[in-house]
Parts: C-alpha cells; sequence; structure tokens
C-alpha cells in the first residue's frame, strides 16, 4: 500500500472528526476546515492508488 493511501485515509478521519468538532460547537470555520480535510484526504488516497495499480502493473510484465 502506498504511503499516500495511508497518510490519505489518515487526513479524512482528522477532517472527520474536525467536521463532527465543528457542528456540535457550531464553528463554521472548524467545521469547512474539516471538509476541505477530508477531500483532501479522498484525493491522496486516489493518488495513493493509481501509484499502486501502476506498480502492480510494471510488475506483472
Amino acid at each position: 500500500m502506498d504511503k499516500d493511501r495511508v497518510e490519505g485515509i489518515a487526513q479524512q478521519g482528522k477532517g472527520a472528526v474536525k467536521e463532527a468538532i465543528g457542528k456540535m460547537t457550531g464553528d463554521e470555520k472548524l467545521k469547512a476546515d474539516g471538509k476541505m480535510d477530508k477531500f483532501e484526504g479522498k484525493v491522496r488516497n486516489t493518488v495513493g492508488g493509481l501509484k499502486d495499480s501502476i506498480r502492480d502493473a510494471t510488475k506483472s510484465d
């Protein structure tokens, strides 16, 4: 598993926590930061998945 996938998953979790705290406290900025972290984590996870796919494709040849 590519390190970008691991970091992306962690960032998504961090974003979910931030968003939940923002919702509970009514802090719109924290909520928005959490949503952005979740989005960035998804992108990083996708990039890591692509790297894994490319690596697997080149190894099987």
